[in-house]
């Protein structure tokens, strides 16, 4: 069972069932410099956004709609260093991500010792606009 793609990450979909999530929250960073003053509360000066993470929290339930292979795929990509393009169901482009985190919790497992319940955290930074070789060519 599949069910309809409602975001990717790279080549790997998220499907309402299998590989799927059940939220997804983003963190925006930015930074201010503080400029001494005299005689007053110091000044700021913005000096621009330093990072955006997204985190995308699910549960896999293997045994019934399976995903298990599409989690373990995330992983070798974070483990390859491997930059991962987000995009939504709509069409939005998210732009180039690294993965930063993956975090699991497994339960129920069976007799062979496969989870029944996995569930999962995977944390994916933006990279920025710069240095990439996706950027260079065009591609972010």
């Amino acid at each position: 069972m599949s069910g309809p793609m409602t975001m990717a990450l790279g080549p790997f979909m998220f499907r309402a069932h299998g590989f799927g999530y059940t939220g997804v929250g983003r963190k925006l960073d930015t930074t201010w410099a503080e400029i001494e003053t005299a005689g007053r509360l110091n000044a700021l000066q913005w000096t621009g956004p330093r990072s955006e993470v997204v985190t995308i929290n699910g549960v896999l339930f293997p045994q019934e709609f399976g995903g298990a292979a599409t989690l373990e795929g995330v992983r070798l990509a974070a483990k390859s260093g491997l930059p991962l393009m987000l995009v939504s169901l709509g069409g939005k482009v998210f732009g180039s991500h690294a993965v930063q985190k993956i975090d699991e919790d497994r339960a129920f497992h069976d007799r062979n010792g496969a989870p029944g319940r996995n569930a999962f955290s995977i944390e994916v930074k933006r990279i920025g606009s710069g240095f990439s070789l996706l950027s260079l060519l065009g591609l972010i």
